[in-house]
């Protein structure tokens, strides 16, 4: 008789319980929603961003939930930084199961007062810093055979005016999202992406009230979006009973998409 040993089969995790997630620009807004969401749930979370003041009072919050919390100061345009922080929370945890590229920077700009320089750090931020960070912990979820990345887009990548370099590197996460999905499959790993709507983050709440009470009416469930929204969907997305559900894109937007044609 011949030896016919195998492999050892690799676990598949059956629930968010004891998972690692990454949550890019993590610290506040849509991304510290979202981590929260994910600690509730029982993940192990890595927030990442470059504020250091709001790391730590994320940090203290997510703490006050029970959450095992890894805290870095990252620039997500560095590949040098992303690399070592994956590293070091890969040799901490043994795993990284969720990366959610949350972070990104506005750009409202006209075509002809936006300089090259102006368009090439908001594609830079918002489009680079997802490939990079996705590179870094593909090795990992695909040794797991196992993977969820959830990349945050925005309903801007349909076009709007004033918001060229905005909508162009948004519209552009949803290309490489699809491309992600279509290479990665095979390993368990699904890819999706996220477009919110009109959302209450530090930058909306500097908005005159008016402003804030046109925008609601423009919005069909007549409210504006909250991060807990947006944390919902990448929930869903994240779960491992989502496996067979890669390579899409999701409007948290209240509707809006149904009437109106960008943000």
């Amino acid at each position: 008789m011949t030896d016919s040993k195998k492999e050892p089969a690799i676990p598949i995790p059956q629930s968010l319980k004891g998972l690692t997630a990454i949550v890019t620009g993590g610290a506040k807004g849509i991304g510290l929603g979202i981590a929260k969401d994910l600690a509730s749930q029982g993940c192990r979370i890595a927030i990442w961003d470059i504020d250091i003041t709001a790391l730590a009072q994320a940090t203290t919050e997510l703490q006050q939930m029970g959450a095992e919390v890894f805290a870095q100061q990252v620039s997500v345009t560095s590949q040098d930084d992303v690399e070592l922080a994956v590293a070091r929370l890969h040799n901490t945890t043994g795993r990284v199961d969720i990366l959610v590229n949350n972070a990104g920077i506005g750009g409202d700009k006209l075509i002809e007062k936006m300089t090259l320089d102006f368009w090439q750090r908001v594609v830079e931020t918002n489009l680079n810093s997802q490939f990079i960070c996705a590179k870094a912990v593909l090795p990992h979820m695909v040794d797991q055979r196992f993977g969820r990345i959830i990349n945050i887009s925005s309903r801007a990548w349909l076009g709007n005016r004033g918001q060229a370099s905005y909508s162009a590197s948004k519209g552009a996460v949803v290309s490489f999202t699809r491309s992600l999905a279509l290479e990665y499959a095979r390993y368990g790993i699904t890819a999706n992406a996220i477009a919110p709507g009109i959302t209450e983050t530090p930058l909306f709440q500097t908005l005159t009230e008016k402003v804030v009470e046109d925008l609601k009416r423009s919005v069909p469930v007549q409210r504006i979006g909250q991060p807990e929204d947006v944390a919902n969907a990448v929930r869903f997305f994240s779960q491992p009973a989502s496996t067979y559900i890669t390579g899409q894109l999701l409007y948290v937007c209240g509707g809006r998409s149904l009437s109106s044609v960008s943000v």
